[in-house]
């Protein structure tokens, strides 16, 4: 889990291809249709809080957890900047720990996939459902088994910005099913959002900063998911393509997935 050091510090640069905005859409429509239009949420897995503020912005009242602590700091400038009330936390998904229940607890954009074992899957999924509220939802994706297998194993995806490059080789164990990517990154001495000063996971004597991580995701297959939320108490309740908002099917390579709270009761007076 000790990644998003280095790269913390230029990830939103990399990741403004990604439709943050339209999956924020998504994810409140989801939401909605649960009945859940307001009220706490909790985001694990919330990285520099850009899911964070866009659903802040839609008026519920976010809490974001994280174990990386370059990533909140990101977030925590983003909270700044927008003024929204965000609680930030310094945690593991896996041993996260809240004050009180939420109504709804999300994980966009492939966190769960850094869950490496099946155990360890069902330990975030029975402490999302304890700490929701009686029939509250769980909402969140992840990457499938077809899109390490396929689309990124073995392959290699460089990109090159002004002030930034990084080089992302990938290596996918079929048997394992889980997938080893190799990140470089360069950083341009000086760059806005750089390093401002040398760690363990930076080097170089020239204008870039050289920074290495190693990065491990478990490919997941639907009925792993399934079995892992019946394993933790919850309900499932449904899942959807990423791609086309349909069925999942063999060549899905993001499926999003909804799970309600399962054993709590509400008490009446």
């Amino acid at each position: 889990m000790e990644a998003y050091t280095g790269f913390a510090a230029v990830y939103d640069r990399f990741m403004d291809n990604v439709p943050y905005a339209e999956w924020a859409e998504y994810v409140r429509e989801l939401l909605e249709g649960y009945g859940i239009r307001d009220g706490l949420v909790l985001e694990i897995g919330c990285g520099t809080g850009t899911m964070t503020e866009l659903l802040a912005g839609y008026g519920y009242d976010m809490i974001g957890v994280d174990c990386s602590e370059e990533m909140l700091d990101a977030a925590m400038e983003k909270r700044e900047a927008s003024g929204h009330e965000i609680l930030y936390l310094l945690q593991d998904m896996r041993e996260f720990e809240l004050y009180g229940t939420v109504r709804a607890v999300v994980s966009i954009c492939d966190s769960i996939n850094y869950i490496l074992e099946a155990q360890e899957l069902c330990q975030v999924f029975a402490l999302v459902n304890n700490y929701l509220d009686p029939g509250g939802i769980f909402l969140f994706d992840f990457n499938t088994d077809y899109k390490y297998r396929e689309i990124l194993g073995d392959r290699t995806i460089a990109e090159d910005r002004e002030d930034c490059a990084f080089i992302w080789d990938n290596f996918y164990d079929e048997e394992e099913r889980i997938n080893e990517y190799g990140l470089t990154l360069f950083i341009r001495k000086g760059a806005e959002g750089g390093p401002s000063g040398q760690g363990e996971s930076l080097s170089g004597d020239g204008p870039f900063w050289r920074f290495q991580e190693t990065h491990f995701q478990k490919g997941y297959t639907l009925e792993e998911i399934q079995a892992a939320l019946q394993h933790a108490g919850m309900e499932f309740l449904g899942a959807w393509d990423a791609d086309t908002k349909g069925e999942p099917h063999g060549a899905s390579e993001r499926i999003y997935a909804a799970a309600r709270e399962r054993g709590k009761t509400t008490e009446h007076t």
